[in-house]
This record gives structure tokens, sequence and C-alpha cells, in this order.
């Protein structure tokens, strides 16, 4: 393989006209859409017109008059197929935390409800899942269902045998954010119902990167944001599936008035929503969710299966090449090379892996650290094209062949 082949492989690869529906800077290469996604073209044109037209013009007229009101469902309906999910099963509202927040809350009191499981006590996690997930688990169970635990195991191994009979809830992330581990969402879910406990999935570092099947694969919840892959922009609204069987008894304490059945009634009493309307909270924020629907245009060009099949090539040439090229120079995969359990992210450990990052970021080569000591790659199918991990490899050997990288890189405080 040398870099003529891989430009041969682009010219014959169907999703690289994808490519110009973003905005690339020139002289750099973008290895970091599994943590902000790339721009869409569009994105400019669908602010301005928000801002200059919907909002300007339009004032408040344009909650109804511009389709405000029913955008987080517009674009929940949107989401659905990537993640195989139906129509009016998910909803574009808040933050991921916040809806891992009701996903958890409204779990729990599945099970309080439930007159053989009341007594469940436990939220099974991994200790390696994203931090946000964590602490949301811990500060339910310290405030509001309080007597409830949280197991954190050290390795997916360990799931099965720590989902027992004391199990309310299983929490995990279905593609680690580290490692890029992909779990087996049907047997794991399977596992957890046949010992009566529910399954939320954060599906953060999966949305846009692999194909899902969460109604399928028998998932009870499930949450995820839209900067990642979906390119959303930074801090775009996040987004909610509650499948119809869980719908009429959801219910979270953040009953704000978007998921009122009524909200103009200005009723004094919370009364639900019908469906999914009712995982909505307080009033949406217009601006970055219009920006949303510019990412998911793009994949509205495509199919999943075959965003997949170049992702899968695209790792499979990173991981070759950088154990060919860059061979001897202290770099450890922590990726599985199995593609059943990989995501659409790479991630090698090396001693000064915050020195190495920062000096290919330097060098137009963006990718980012995590602790400890792991340099994280991701790849988008839309945007990423075959030359562009030839190029960052040869960036990567020269780095470490000449050590040119400062050991003790001062640290931004976005890593």
């Amino acid at each position: 393989m040398n870099r003529q082949d891989c430009i041969a492989l682009d010219a014959r690869d169907p999703l690289a006209p994808l490519r110009a529906h973003f905005d690339l800077p020139e002289g750099v290469i973008y290895l970091d859409g599994n943590s902000l996604g790339a721009a869409p073209r569009a994105a400019q044109a669908r602010a301005a017109q928000v801002i200059r037209a919907e909002w300007s013009e339009g004032l408040i007229r344009s909650w109804n008059t511009a389709g405000w009101f029913d955008l987080p469902r517009r674009l929940g309906d949107r989401i659905a197929p990537l993640i195989g999910a139906g129509a009016g099963e998910v909803v574009v509202t808040d933050t991921t935390s916040i809806n891992l927040f009701k996903a958890l809350a409204a779990a729990v009191a599945v099970q309080a409800r439930h007159p053989r499981n009341g007594g469940r006590r436990v939220i099974v996690t991994e200790r390696g899942n994203f931090p946000t997930d964590l602490y949301i688990a811990q500060g339910l169970s310290a405030w509001l269902a309080r007597g409830y635990t949280v197991k954190m195991v050290d390795s997916a191994a360990a799931l099965p045998q720590a989902i027992d009979d004391d199990t309310a809830v299983v929490m995990l992330t279905h593609v680690n954010y580290r490692t890029g581990y992909q779990h087996d969402m049907a047997a794991l879910s399977a596992h957890a119902h046949e010992r009566g406990a529910l399954t939320v999935w954060d599906l953060a570092h999966s949305a846009g990167a692999v194909p899902l099947a969460v109604d399928r694969d028998g998932a009870d919840f499930a949450v995820g944001c839209t900067y990642k892959y979906l390119n959303g922009g930074p801090g775009a609204p996040a987004f909610i599936w509650v499948p119809r069987r869980h719908q009429v008894g959801f219910a979270t304490p953040l009953s704000g008035w978007w998921g009122h059945v009524a909200p103009f009634a200005m009723a004094p009493e919370f009364a639900p929503a019908d469906g999914i309307a009712r995982a909505l909270c307080g009033t949406q924020p217009i601006v970055s969710m219009a920006l949303v629907e510019t990412g998911l245009d793009v994949y509205a060009l495509t199919t999943m299966a075959a965003v997949r099949a170049k992702s899968l090539a695209l790792t499979d040439l990173f991981i070759d090449l950088v154990e060919t090229r860059c061979a001897g120079h202290g770099l450890d995969l922590v990726t599985p090379r199995e593609h059943a359990r990989r995501g659409s992210h790479v991630s090698f450990a090396h001693p000064h892996g915050f020195g190495v990052m920062a000096a290919l970021i330097g060098r137009g080569v963006i990718g980012d650290y995590r602790e400890p000591a792991l340099l994280r790659f991701g790849f988008n199918a839309l945007y990423i094209s075959h030359a562009d991990v030839w190029d960052a490899v040869e960036i990567l050997r020269q780095i470490l062949e000449h050590e040119d990288y400062d050991v003790a890189a001062e640290r931004s405080a976005v890593t």
C-alpha cells in the first residue's frame, strides 16, 4: 500500500462526493469528528436564515410560521432511521447528560412500579464509561433514587456476571469513548432482560458512525448527541429515544412545560403529553437546533451500510499503516481489531501521548488526547479520504522518528 493506492481507492469511493458538503480548512486533516464533527457548508446559510428571517423578521410568530415548535420531533424522526427506531420515538432536546438523567430516572421508576422488581437497587455500568454518564448515575442515586448504588465493572467480560437479581438498570455506552470497543447491544440487552433488568444505552459514539437497531436489539431507552458524527455543531442539542412500549409510563422529575399535554393552557398542574413529546422539558435552543438538520441532510444522501463499510476500510487502513510504518516507536493499539467490536475511532497508547498529539495538531493533523496516554483518531466516512489516512500516518511517522514532540507540552483546558 502506498499513497497512489490510497488515491486510487478514493477515486472508486462512492462516498467521496459527500466531502464537498463540508467546510474543511485547507492544510488540515481532521481526525476528531468523533468529538466535534466538521461544519456542513449549509450551516452558515441556515444560521443566517434563522437569525435574519425567522427571528429578526418573523419574531415570535416563527414558533408557528417557521415550524420552531415542531422542530424537536421533526428532527427526531430524521434521526430515528439512523438508530433503528420508529417515527414518533425520538426527540431532539437538551443535552446528552440531561437526557441520560431522564432515561435513568424513567427506568428506575418503571422498575419501582413492577410487582417483582421493585426491590432492585443497583445500576450496573462500566468504570471506563464516559464520566458524565457515571456522574449522572451517581447524582441520581445520591439525590433522588435513595438507596440505589452504582456498580462499576472493569471490563466488558465482567458485565454478564455483574447483572444479577439486584440489578434495576444496566447503563452502557455502545461504543467506548476511549478505546472504540463496541458492545453487542442485542446480547447484553437480552441478558439484562432475562435477569429482570432494563437497559439504557448511550449512543454518543455510535449514532452516524455505525448501523444501529435499538428496537430490534431490545434496548429499553437510548440517548445520544448530534455534534459528533452527525455534525450538528458545538454543543448542539442531544436526542432521546423512548420506544412506544415505554412511552405511556415514561415519567421523569424534569416535568417541564414543553412536555405538558397542552403547554399554552398554562395549567398549574403537570399533565404529560402523549407519546415522545413527554420527554421534552424546557424551551428549545432554536438556532443551534436548526443547524442539526444541515448535518442530517448529508446522511440523507447515503446509507448507514455504506458509511460503515467505508469507516471499517479507513480504520483498517489506519491501523495497518501505523503498525507497519510507525513500528518500534512505542505505540500500542487499544482499539479492537474485530469489526464487530470496533466503532469508528482508533486509539493508540504512547508514553508521551499528549506531546505527540500536540505535535500532530501543530502539523495540521487534528486528533485528540484522552487520559491516560491515549492518542485518539476519529474517522467520519462522510469527509475523510484514504489519502488523508496515508498523509496523517506519514506525519505521525516523521514526528516519532525525529522525536519531534515536547514531553512537557503545556495542556490547554480542552484536550
